[in-house]
């Protein structure tokens, strides 16, 4: 039998531990950013925590399987067995440019079931955090059931992006939807973006690409939650290719499914 709670509890060590060493390469940053090519440095940083992820899941449990963003894991055909799904820092932009709003993301499946999710607020210091059928915390914080909103009650995550002109979504049709919501929010990490979700702060995130790293631990806490996970066009989402995301409380999902995206030419 698989010790799901000793996973959950080796996994939250790790992630708090490279969000310090993270924290800790924060000067050297700064230094290089004024003389060099800041893309470069973060390059290395992400590259580095994710080999040290690696390195340390293996040890401890070798039959194991890693996907992550910087490909230093597993090539990986299918979700058979156990698979930790690793972006070592989403926001990567906000990396360079802030020093925060960047955070460290880890979903760990079983045979394509989401099991234990973890997302890091390295620089706020809140860490997500969910085991299967076990409720979600923020730190020691459990959070409540979402509850279902409509949009003219709702904060939307939504890049501008997918309101101007682009390849994947015509804007006309999330236009109504920032006109009807109360507001909405951009953060520059979808990881943020759904562990709000989960906390509260924000009631829907809609994206048109991410990779599975980039949600893979956030909607293991927004269904544990009540909430839905799917593609734009309502469909399950693939945790081994590049899909759109449309994550949110419920009741909210349904009526934006139904009014905004139900006429995308997809």
């Amino acid at each position: 039998m698989t010790n799901w709670s000793e996973i959950h509890t080796y996994a939250k060590a790790l992630i708090r531990e490279a969000g310090e060493n993270i924290k800790n390469s924060f000067s050297k940053t700064l230094t290089i950013t004024t003389k060099s090519n800041a893309n470069d440095l973060v390059t290395d940083i992400d590259q580095e925590t994710e080999q040290f992820f690696i390195k340390k899941i293996n040890e401890k449990y070798p039959g194991h399987r890693i996907l992550g963003e910087e490909g230093f894991g597993d090539k990986l055909s299918d979700m058979e067995g156990i698979v930790w799904i690793i972006d070592p820092i989403d926001g990567t932009m906000n990396f360079v440019h802030q020093q925060r709003n960047f955070a460290i993301s880890v979903g760990i499946y079983e045979n394509g079931k989401g099991k234990i999710g973890l997302i890091y607020d390295v620089v706020h210091d809140e860490l997500y955090h969910c085991m299967k059928g076990q409720g979600v915390f923020m730190n020691d914080l459990k959070l409540p059931p979402l509850k279902e909103t409509e949009v003219s009650k709702a904060i939307i995550g939504l890049n501008a992006t997918w309101v101007t002109e682009n390849r994947r979504i015509d804007p006309s049709l999330l236009a109504p939807l920032v006109r009807n919501a109360r507001g909405t929010r951009s953060y520059g990490s979808a990881a943020i973006e759904m562990a709000y979700i989960a906390s509260g702060r924000v009631d829907a995130y809609i994206t048109m690409r991410l990779a599975p790293w980039d949600f893979a631990a956030g909607v293991i806490m927004i269904e544990e939650l009540g909430g839905i996970a799917t593609t734009v066009k309502g469909d399950p989402l693939n945790y081994l290719e590049n899909n759109s995301v449309f994550v949110s409380k419920p009741g909210l999902h349904q009526e934006i499914m139904k009014e905004y995206l139900k006429n995308g030419n997809w």
